[in-house]
C-alpha cells in the first residue's frame, strides 16, 4: 500500500501494531520522514550500566504511547521509523565493556597503566573500537540526511552522538548544541578513554562548526571541566541547576529562564538530552543519577518554546535511558520524551503536525 492508503486505513486510536516500527506506526522506512538511529553502546560507563539497553526499552514502551499528542496531534502521520543500529555496535559494546571494567578498576585503585602493558593494550584497542563506532554513526547519519530525512539519534550512553554531530557538521557550517544534562561532560579523555561518555561535549568542541554549547541543569562537575569551559571564552554557556533554582526562588519564571537559554543559542541548533538532566525519579536507573534537576514538563516546555522561535532545529539525540530489572518505567519516560522531541523537530521544520488541541476548561 502507498502511504496515503495506509493513512486512510490505519486507526491511531488502537494499540500500536506489534510488528510495526517504533510507536506502533505502520510506515516503511522509505515512507517515514523521521529516522531514529539506535546506538546500543556503553563501553566506557563509569558507574551504573544499562544504557545500551535503552533503545530496546524505549521501543518496547513506545507501543503504549497514545499517538494523539496534544501539541502535535498529527505527528504520527509523518512517519517515525527506528532504523537498525550501525553494524557490530551491540556486539562490540558487550565485548569491550568487559575489557574496560578492569581498566576502570585499576585506575580507581591508583594503578599506573604504563606499568601494566596488558591493560594499556586493551585501553588502546577500546579507543580504536570506539572510534569505529563514531565513524559508523557518522556514515549512517549522513546516509539518511542525504536522502532528505530528518535524523535523530537514540543512545546508548552519551558518547554515542559524536559521529552524529560530525555528520551534521558536514551539512551545516555553524550550529550550536542545547545540552540538557546533570553533567558538563567536558572531561578530557576521562579514565583514559578518548570517547568516554563523560567527554562527549569536550569532543564536540573539537568540531569547529559547533559555535556554542548551552548547558542546562548542570549540577555535577570537576575542576578540569570548569577550566575547559572558561578557556572557550563564551563558547560554552552554563546554566547550573543551582543558579536556575536560585533565580526561581527569587521570582524569575521558567518562561523567562527558557527565553534567556534560547537567546544564547546560534541560529541552527541540535538538542542533546541526557535523561539524567531530569529529577532522578523520572529515570532512576540511568547510569549517573544526581539529586536535583528539572521536571519532564519543564524540559518539554523549553523544547516546545525553542520550536516556536525562528531558530532552526537540525536534529537531536536522547541518551542514557537505562531500563530497570523489574519495571519499564525508564523506557516509558524515554519513549514519551522521544515522541515529544520528534514533534518539536517536526513543528520547527514546518512539517504538518496539526494544530494543538485546546480542551474546554469551564
Amino acid at each position: 500500500m502507498t502511504k496515503q492508503e495506509i493513512l486512510k486505513t490505519f486507526d491511531p486510536s488502537q494499540l500500536g501494531l506489534a510488528d510495526a516500527t517504533i510507536f506502533g506506526l505502520p510506515f516503511s522506512i522509505e515512507d517515514s520522514e523521521i529516522i531514529v538511529i539506535p546506538v546500543p553502546w556503553e563501553v566506557t560507563v563509569s558507574y551504573g550500566s544499562g544504557a545500551s539497553k535503552g533503545p530496546e526499552a524505549i521501543l518496547d514502551a513506545s507501543f503504549q504511547v497514545d499517538l494523539n499528542h496534544q501539541e502535535f496531534p498529527e505527528l504520527w502521520k509523518l512517519g517515525i521509523f527506528l532504523d537498525e543500529s550501525p553494524k557490530n555496535v551491540k556486539k562490540n559494546s558487550k565485548k569491550y565493556k568487559k575489557k574496560a571494567a578492569p581498566i576502570i578498576e585499576a585506575l580507581e585503585s591508583g594503578t599506573v597503566l604504563d606499568h601494566h602493558p596488558g591493560l594499556q593494550k586493551d585501553l588502546d584497542k577500546i579507543n580504536y573500537v570506539c572510534s569505529d563506532m563514531v565513524e559508523a554513526v557518522r556514515e549512517k547519519t549522513l546516509h539518511w540526511l542525504n536522502h532528505g530525512k530528518k535524523v535523530v539519534l537514540l543512545g546508548g550512553d552519551h558518547s554515542t552522538p559524536l559521529g552524529y554531530y560530525q555528520a551534521l557538521a558536514e551539512k551545516y557550517d555553524n550550529f550550536g548544541i542545547l545540552h540538557l544534562d546533570a553533567h558538563m561532560d567536558l572531561r578530557i579523555a576521562y579514565e583514559g578513554f578518548t570517547y568516554s561518555h563523560a567527554s562527549i561535549m569536550y569532543n564536540a568542541l573539537q568540531i569547529p562548526h559547533i559555535s556554542k554549547i548551552v548547558q542546562v541543569g548542570i549540577r555535577d562537575f570537576c575542576e578540569q571541566e570548569v577550566e575547559v569551559a572558561k578557556k572557550e571564552n563564551g563558547r560554552v554557556v552554563i546554566h547550573t541547576d543551582s543558579d536556575l533554582k536560585k533565580e526561581t526562588f527569587e521570582g524569575k519564571t521558567w518562561q523567562q529562564q527558557c527565553d534567556a537559554i534560547i537567546a544564547a543559542l546560534p541560529q541552527k541548533v541540535c538538542i542533546s538530552f541526557d535523561i539524567d538532566g531530569m529529577y532522578p525519579w523520572y529515570c532512576p536507573n540511568t547510569g549517573t543519577p544526581v539529586p536535583g534537576g528539572f521536571s519532564f514538563e519543564q524540559a518539554a516546555y523549553l523544547l516546545s518554546r525553542l520550536a516556536e522561535t525562528d531558530k532552526e532545529i537540525i536534529g537531536f539525540d536522547l541518551v542514557e535511558v537505562a531500563p530497570g530489572e523489574n519495571d519499564d518505567w525508564d523506557g516509558n519516560v524515554g519513549a514519551r520524551m522521544l515522541f515529544h522531541m520528534c514533534g518539536v523537530l517536526a513543528k520547527n521544520n514546518k512539517m504538518n503536525v496539526g494544530e494543538k488541541i485546546n480542551f474546554p476548561r469551564k
